[in-house]
């Protein structure tokens, strides 16, 4: 049971319209990823299709909850290490650091440049595999 509640599939910080494509995202994702079992890709396609036609089943269920059962229990029942790499790659940010292009602190590199011809030798540089 403690394994289960370890399992935060998607983190609270990004507001409610962020989390909700963040979910979005993942089970779009989920549904392409041949390792997860095609009977298990039927629940969030059968709540989407039970919204679109709400008339399959008779009774007052709520389209809203159906929907978020469905989505809820795929990603539940998918394998917890699709999950997380899915999760993963969707929360991947490249860190980089804010310039201002004002800036006359730029580092500036001095190089020279020449257009290699067809027939050209090849060009040796230091540590290269080639050389040695």
């Amino acid at each position: 049971m403690s394994e289960d509640k370890d399992r935060n599939i998607i983190e609270a910080k990004g507001g409610i319209f962020n989390d909700l494509a963040l979910r979005v995202k993942l089970i779009l994702r989920l549904i392409a990823d041949p390792r997860v079992n095609p009977l298990l890709k039927l629940l969030p396609l059968g709540s989407v299709i039970y919204f679109i036609i709400p008339d399959i089943a008779p009774g007052p269920i709520d389209d809203v909850a159906v929907i978020w059962l469905g989505a809820y229990l795929f990603v539940e029942l998918c394998p917890p290490d699709v999950v997380e790499e899915h999760m993963q790659a969707l929360r991947k940010v490249v860190p980089t650091e804010w310039r201002d292009p004002d800036s006359n602190d730029d580092e500036v590199i001095d190089a020279e440049f020449w257009e290699r011809k067809e027939g050209d030798a090849p060009i040796a540089r230091s540590g290269d595999p080639a050389e040695k």
